[in-house]
């Protein structure tokens, strides 16, 4: 499996080139490398062995800022001072630090993985951060183990398309939820280039729309502001 890193040169030309990565992975039950399975629906998607917590700087690269645009994010999820909100699959914590900063002392961040080395990593960043506003979870593959009605919103960034059981995990997911709340799911699309897995493993934004159809959410918005991912907003 290939991570295509964008690069440039001192002119600023493009100097694209693709490195192995192992991808960041929210909920995958196999160490195996990547292998077609069937999915839900009869769907063949491919399971990826979990990112290792070794190459977590891989995921903080200076440029991540710029194309991920948090703050827009957030925005469009209406999450603001005082909001509860979860972060689903956080890998390293990049943006579960954005999202505490955002929801301040007076809101809650629950940061879930379901590696415990990555629960590990988060909380020591958290804690040089000064952070005192971030619950750990420590979730399994079709469920976070999130409080029931309780968040405002909730957060996959960039691994959806690593998500073996993914309508279970929308159902537990849509359960967390407010019944105003809010799921953003922000995945790169087929056609944006830029960072990110290899194109055939990218999922159309429709296949997201249906499985969350099928657990109950429906698609309120669908965000194209994100110059290689798309960010899809569901409510109960």
């Amino acid at each position: 499996m290939q991570w295509h890193a964008k690069k440039a040169d001192g002119t600023g030309r493009d100097t694209s080139r693709s490195t192995l990565w192992v991808l960041p992975v929210l909920l995958v039950g196999s160490l195996t490398a990547a292998a077609p399975l069937q999915a839900q629906g009869g769907r063949e998607h491919r399971q990826v062995r979990p990112f290792s917590p070794e190459d977590l700087g891989l995921l903080e690269g200076p440029d991540r800022e710029a194309w991920q645009r948090p703050d827009q994010v957030m925005d469009a999820l209406g999450i603001a001072d005082g909001s509860t909100v979860a972060d689903l699959g956080a890998g390293g914590g990049w943006f579960t630090v954005r999202l505490a900063r955002r929801v301040g002392p007076n809101g809650i961040v629950y940061a879930e993985d379901i590696q415990q080395q990555m629960i590990d990593s988060i909380t020591r960043r958290v804690g040089r951060e000064g952070l005192n506003n971030v619950r750990f979870k420590l979730g399994t593959a079709d469920d976070p183990d999130l409080p029931a009605g309780l968040l405002d919103a909730a957060l996959m960034v960039d691994i959806y398309h690593e998500v073996e059981q993914k309508v279970e995990l929308l159902r537990n997911v849509k359960r967390a939820l407010k019944p105003t709340g809010r799921l953003g799911v922000v995945n790169y699309t087929k056609d944006g280039g830029g960072p990110g897995p290899a194109m055939d493993v990218r999922i159309d934004p429709q296949v997201v729309i249906e499985d969350a159809r099928a657990a109950g959410l429906r698609l309120l918005t669908h965000e194209t502001f994100l110059p290689y991912q798309y960010l899809l907003i569901f409510g109960n």
